[in-house]
């Protein structure tokens, strides 16, 4: 898999993960130990997530409404 579409795929997983954090009854300790393994795995990506983020931040839309088309276009 492209690094690009990886690191979407890991970046869109957390958030799923952490809006369930913020929900009544919170996060059970296997999602909590999934949010470390997606950080991690991200931590071999830093161009990708750096340019996901500010493609986010530049069409002012959240991680997980973007695609890869979006972020190729923006750099």
């Amino acid at each position: 898999m492209e690094p690009l579409s990886e690191a979407l795929q890991l970046l869109r997983r957390q958030s799923q993960l952490e809006e369930a954090m913020r929900q009544p009854g919170g996060i059970r300790v296997n999602e909590e130990r999934e949010i470390y393994a997606l950080r991690e795995r991200l931590k071999r990506y830093p161009a990708a997530v750096r340019a996901i983020l500010e493609t986010s931040s530049r069409l002012h839309r959240p991680v997980e409404s973007l695609s890869a088309r979006d972020i190729e276009s923006c750099q």
